[in-house]
Parts: C-alpha cells; structure tokens; sequence
C-alpha cells in the first residue's frame, strides 16, 4: 500500500472514539502515557493508523483484568509499529501476566474466604479475625487494645495539661 493509500485509512480521533468506544478524552490520555501514537496533518490534527483500534481494544481488556497502564505501555512497546499485532503478538503478551493474575485470583479468594469466615463468626476478634487484624500483628505490640490507645493517645495530646482544647497552629493562623 502507498504512503497516500495508507492516508486514506486513517481514523481521526473522534472515528477511533465512536470505533472503540472510548471517550476522547481517554484516548489523548493514553497517546500523553505513550500507549497509542498518532501522527499530525499540516492542520494539527491527530490520525491514527487502523492498527491503533486494535491497541485501544488491547489497552481495555488489560485494564478490565486489573493490569497497570504501565505495564500495559511496556507490552505495547514490544509489538511491531505500523501493522496489526497477529493472535501469536497477543497470546505472547497474555502469557507475560498470567503468572501475575493468577497470584492476584488466589490472594483474592483467600480474601474471600476470610471475609466469610469472618461474617459468618461475627466477633470481629481482635486477636483472630483475619480481616480485623490480619496475621495477628497488632499482638506483636504488646498486650491491651493498640487501636483503642494510639487514639486516646492522639486525643490527649490535642488537649493541653489542663484537658482544654489546644489551639492548632499552622504557617498562616492559629484556630
């Protein structure tokens, strides 16, 4: 295909847009985040190669799986510019997180699990609730109710020797 041919088969933004259904605004976020790439007619405006709705597509399934835009711009990086990434380009790309999600589905079902145990128990226990106190940290600082004294201990110090108010003072005006 020619260099004019190819021209031709562009997409403005607003066409990527409408194609993609993804809101301009995010699609100048993502080419500002180095994930999509345009190029700029004599009149400034954006065009974006066909490959481009296929990238947009990619970026959306990766941040629906609960992928960072970081590392979904390095994985883009690595396809080839200026043609359509292949289903091998794809399928390579989804093997780099599987390792990623598949610790990420399993931290979630224990998750789960707890918060089960933990409403179907119903004490909130201090010292074994795993969601209240996960791993039983707060007992590593020693005996009495931690959360309950670093409260009372910061509710103390707002006040002054005499138990009034203390002012707060900041840079510009105390109150």
């Amino acid at each position: 295909m020619t260099r004019l041919e190819h021209r031709k088969h562009e997409l403005t933004v607003g066409q990527l847009a409408e194609r993609s259904g993804v809101a301009v605004s995010a699609l100048h976020f993502y080419e500002a985040k180095g994930l999509i790439s345009s190029r700029r007619t004599a009149g400034n405006q954006r065009r974006f190669s066909r490959d481009t709705l296929r990238r947009v597509s990619f970026i959306k399934v990766s941040q629906r799986v609960g992928i960072p835009l970081a590392d979904i711009r390095d994985a883009l990086a690595t396809l080839p510019e200026e043609r359509t990434p292949t289903v091998a380009d794809w399928a390579r790309l989804s093997d780099l997180w599987r390792t990623d999600l598949d610790a990420r589905i399993r931290q979630l079902e224990r998750l789960r699990d707890d918060l089960t145990e933990c409403i179907g128990c119903g004490c909130l226990s201090i010292n074994k609730c795993a969601l209240a106190n996960p791993y039983d940290r707060l007992g590593d600082e020693g005996p009495g109710p931690r959360r309950l004294l670093v409260e009372a201990a910061d509710a103390a110090e707002a006040r002054g020797q005499d138990g009034a108010p203390r002012e707060r003072c900041d840079m510009s005006s105390c109150v």
